[in-house]
């Protein structure tokens, strides 16, 4: 880059879903109302276990953990969305961006750590039923917790310091509604081939580990269903796993639809459709997912509401 001018980029022009204006207008309402459910959805869901002694079990406790992790998913993405829909050309700061990539790294890597310690979790519930409150101790579950969260972190540095040290001059119009780190090093005029290896390095091994702990634990799960003599007895057990199981089967499926489709297939409308998916419909759709087809979610749930108008 020597002797060459060049500008050095401050900010970048985030192109969002569409140029029509009345089609903005309709996505931020629909958009608003997404964000603002599950917003109220998730923190919802972590004050109710909280406020219900049955359900202080180490299954709640994860499921409360994935509400917090979900929130702020959407919060990390959803509001310059929202504005970038109202304003003629939107724009994010350099280093809006890193936070934003940061943050969307943090959270999309711990939701799938903490999916994979939910499997984890069913199988030693139905498998050991007997030892589960051993196995599952309050120490366990607390540092399962805090190891997804470490997992993202580290993740997330990593690509965001390297994303940090390269260079982008004069183009900054990054064809996606946020700071999505292979649109972003499409900009850069830096080799990026070492980002390109950590991408895959970091980021694939954690997606394949924890998608392997997924399929193994419930491949022992139903071989310990099949064990159980009463219909009613693995119906139950079946019961417990098919919220997760919805939930891990939408948050997989949206990813590795964007990320594992081959590349003559690969548009760039598709792929910020399907983002839009996990960045901002998954997390609405999760507490609803488990108060929709959780027994007890749905007592505590109308327990809450029958205390509410008793005090009323």
């Amino acid at each position: 880059m020597a002797g060459k001018n060049f500008t050095v980029v401050t900010e970048f022009i985030l192109l969002g879903l569409t140029n029509d204006a009345h089609l903005k207008v309709v996505l931020f309402v629909l958009f608003l109302v997404v964000f603002a459910i599950a917003l109220v959805g998730n923190l919802g869901m972590i004050f109710l276990i909280r406020i219900t002694p049955m359900l202080h079990t180490p299954m709640y406790f994860f499921l409360s953990c994935l509400a917090l992790v979900d929130a702020c998913f959407a919060s990390a993405i959803a509001p310059k969305m929202l504005v970038n829909l109202l304003v003629v050309k939107g724009t994010i700061s350099f280093l809006a961006c890193m936070v934003q990539h940061l943050c969307f790294g943090v959270f999309v890597t711990t939701e799938g750590c903490l999916l994979s310690v939910m499997a984890y979790d069913r199988y030693v519930a139905i498998a050991n039923p007997l030892l589960y409150s051993v196995a599952m101790s309050e120490g366990k579950c607390v540092g399962l917790v805090v190891g997804s969260w470490l997992c993202g972190i580290i993740n997330s540095l990593v690509h965001t310091i390297s994303l940090g040290r390269l260079s982008f001059c004069r183009l900054n119009v990054v064809n996606h509604f946020f700071c999505d780190i292979p649109s972003l090093l499409k900009l850069s005029c830096s080799e990026t081939s070492m980002n390109e290896l950590l991408l895959l390095t970091f980021s694939g091994v954690i997606a394949m580990a924890t998608f392997l702990v997924v399929m193994i634990s419930y491949l022992f799960i139903v071989l310990a269903i099949l064990k159980i003599r009463s219909a009613a007895g693995r119906q139950k057990a079946f019961s417990t796993c098919a919220s997760h199981l919805t939930a891990v089967t939408i948050f997989y499926g949206t990813l590795s639809f964007n990320y594992i489709q081959p590349s003559s297939q690969y548009s760039v409308e598709q792929e910020k459709v399907v983002s839009v998916f996990y960045t901002l419909v998954i997390p609405m759709l999760n507490p609803l997912i488990y108060s929709l087809r959780n027994k007890e979610v749905k007592n505590a749930v109308k327990r809450a509401l029958e205390m509410k108008h008793f005090s009323c």
